[in-house]
């Protein structure tokens, strides 16, 4: 067998072994910890550096997306929960009994940014009730950006090991 053939068994256009599935979840992930509840986290570092209109600016925005957050949540977070539960677990079927390779992959997304959700709500609760301001919101954000970062950072190890595995699998079974 030719080097080239065995390269091109294992690297084809599947999702895993699909380059521009790594990038969409690279860049899901970089997008996911930039926005912290709907806010860029470089107007927290802002408001911290330079306070004022800045420090005011993130309060409102916070505030803002947080009530929204909070309002979805009210009216539709039931009807949302339910479709999301019904989702996953399709794609989890699919991907994992069936073993449908792109289901797996969209599960890999999906799944992490569905826990990620369910803490945005979390957070966005504790902003409202606690009426966060000043330093104890922009530790709030920041607590919040660590753990979605430290889920981002299981999920593509996660992912990544799957995914090798698949490709491997499938490289060694010959299609």
């Amino acid at each position: 067998m030719d080097w080239h053939l065995a390269v091109f068994e294992v690297i084809d256009m599947r999702s895993f072994s699909n380059l521009w599935f790594w990038i969409a979840l690279a860049v899901m992930w970089s997008t996911t910890s930039h926005w912290v509840l709907g806010v860029p986290f470089d107007m927290v570092a802002r408001a911290k550096r330079h306070g004022g209109q800045a420090a005011v600016d993130l309060e409102d925005l916070a505030r803002i997306n947080a009530n929204r957050i909070l309002f979805i949540a009210h009216e539709a977070g039931l009807w949302i929960l339910a479709l999301a539960c019904f989702l996953l677990t399709g794609l989890m079927v699919l991907g994992f009994f069936y073993d449908v390779e792109f289901a797996q992959a969209v599960f890999l997304l999906a799944f992490p940014m569905s826990l990620i959700a369910l803490m945005s709500v979390r957070t966005a609760l504790r902003i409202r009730n606690d009426a966060n301001a000043g330093e104890a919101l922009w530790r709030r954000l920041a607590i919040h950006r660590v753990l979605t970062q430290l889920m981002g950072m299981i999920s593509i190890f996660v992912t990544a090991l799957w995914g090798m595995y698949q490709n491997l699998s499938i490289g060694a079974l010959g299609g």
